[in-house]
């Protein structure tokens, strides 16, 4: 049977990258097989929950390219489920449980379990000083042991309760897709609730009753949840249904191997996108961390990437995010990019710097494409070449005063570009051979290295000491800019009059 998968964030907080990795290894198994991905948004944290959340994860799924395949009809493509719609399912599922036993009302209040946790805190703590634990306190289960009398008397009276999951004894075990054999002593797992006393239900409850309509075949998800699974799992086994397989996914650590957030940057999949990162190349970074193919391949389509992937290759190690790799795939996803997708692409990178023109992709198209492969060796992120190509897009540059001071204020410079650019004004083509036949030909009549020459006009030319291959910036340039930009570098070094 084909696989259906759910990705089912809560909207609390913003697509990280941890999420983001999870959603894809989901999709990538999905399109791998022909199943089904289905998105589901755990919005029943209302005080938490907000739109802009919601906002940003649906953005950072639709830039990945994630997409999903149910929910309602909004118009275009189907939107996502969102569980704040199906409380009432959840809450029969409860009730359905009260009813064959398997779940009981609990008439506890907050202050009742909370004097009964500081009681076998205060126990523990003079029988074995120092050895207190208020997370080893499990539900007495009190109110398991009501009588029917005494049930019908507290719902007489109108006392609020919950509903807690009766724990059966004995060992729940799963096999995990990851992590092998895992198993979970049932007398280490007190009474969950189901739902609480104001009729929300917990995450435990809406996740199996969501799981089980939605007939979730496989749950893909962090191995922060493995604590949960045990639970879960006696929760799907009570309702009769099916249990699904459970991968669960090592954590994503920093550099320093701490558990990746923000001190190691940004983690928002929106915020990579606002630095210039290519989706692509998120896409395949985040696939190579924590999964392997099973080989040495390192780059990858997405049509590669679907082909390839499997549950059996994800490790059961923690993957460190390592933000020069992320640079590294990025780089070589911008080479392997169209000119004509790139030009496209910058669009907004150039508008953001003031330096976009509609004839970039019109008129002027062709020169733009020519720009754009000259500087595409050296760009890691879109807003590299706004960067290091700016003075090719404004008649105004700005000169690195290192640069200048290294290059251009040496001894007869001023004198040296005044020929060179009256030898390149003379040029019957402009191009990159004759620019450089010409250079060096001045360079050699006026007894100076060429390599000096060719240092002090592209500080002149660029504002900058380091730039594509000089010549090919010339040509781009086009002689009258270039006569310009001397003719400036020349009024630059000369005293000003006093």
């Amino acid at each position: 049977m084909a696989p259906r998968v759910r990705f089912a964030p809560s909207p609390t907080g913003h697509l990280h990258v941890g999420g983001a990795r999870t959603a894809l290894f989901n999709w990538l198994f999905a399109r791998r097989l022909g199943g089904v991905f289905v998105l589901r948004i755990e919005d029943t944290d209302a005080e938490r929950s907000s739109e802009d959340m919601i906002d940003g994860i649906l953005d950072g799924l639709r830039w990945l390219g994630l997409d999903w395949d149910e929910g309602p009809k909004v118009g275009g493509p189907c939107a996502p489920y969102f569980q704040s719609g199906r409380l009432d399912r959840h809450r029969a599922m409860a009730e359905q449980l009260v009813r064959q036993g398997s779940a009981y009302y609990c008439y506890c209040t907050n202050d009742t379990l909370k004097a009964k946790r500081d009681a076998a805190q205060r126990a523990r703590g003079a029988a074995a000083p120092g050895a207190s634990d208020p997370s080893a306190w499990r539900y007495d289960r009190s109110c398991c042991a009501l009588t029917a009398e005494e049930i019908i008397s507290r719902e007489r009276d109108g006392l609020p309760r919950a509903i807690r999951f009766r724990v059966p004894e004995g060992t729940t075990r799963f096999d995990d897709l990851v992590h092998g054999p895992i198993e979970f002593d049932g007398a280490n797992i007190e009474d969950f609730v189901l739902l609480r006393s104001d009729g929300h239900p917990t995450y435990q409850l809406s996740v199996v009753s969501d799981d089980v309509e939605m007939k979730i075949t496989h749950v893909v998800r962090g191995d922060d949840h493995i604590s949960n699974t045990p639970k879960q799992i006696l929760l799907y086994r009570a309702v009769g249904a099916e249990v699904p397989r459970f991968a669960h996914v090592p954590l994503i650590l920093g550099p320093d191997k701490k558990r990746l957030s923000k001190r190691h940057g940004a983690t928002s999949v929106t915020e990579y996108a606002r630095q210039g990162y290519l989706p692509e190349a998120m896409f395949n970074f985040l696939a190579l961390l924590g999964w392997s193919p099973g080989d040495d391949r390192e780059l990858f389509t997405r049509d590669s990437l679907v082909a390839a992937f499997s549950l059996e290759g994800i490790s059961g190690g923690n993957a460190v995010f390592n933000p020069e790799k992320l640079d590294w795939f990025n780089q070589q996803h911008l080479m392997r990019l169209a000119t004509g997708e790139l030009a496209v692409r910058l669009k907004t990178s150039f508008e953001g710097a003031g330096l976009w023109s509609d004839s970039y992709l019109a008129d002027r198209r062709a020169w733009f494409l020519a720009v754009l492969e000259l500087l595409k060796p050296r760009a890691k992120r879109l807003d590299d070449f706004v960067v290091q190509g700016g003075f090719f897009f404004s008649d105004t540059i700005e000169y690195d005063s290192a640069a200048v001071d290294t290059h251009l204020r040496a001894a007869g410079v001023e004198d040296h570009l005044a020929a060179l650019d009256a030898a390149l004004t003379a040029l019957e083509t402009f191009d990159p051979a004759s620019t450089e036949a010409a250079l060096r030909a001045v360079a050699e009549a006026r007894g100076v290295k060429a390599a000096s020459l060719i240092h002090a006009a592209r500080v002149a030319v660029t504002g900058r000491s380091a730039s594509p291959g000089l010549f090919e910036v010339l040509a781009l340039l086009g002689r009258a800019r270039v006569h310009a930009r001397l003719v400036a570098a020349s009024r630059l070094l000369s005293p000003s009059p006093s």
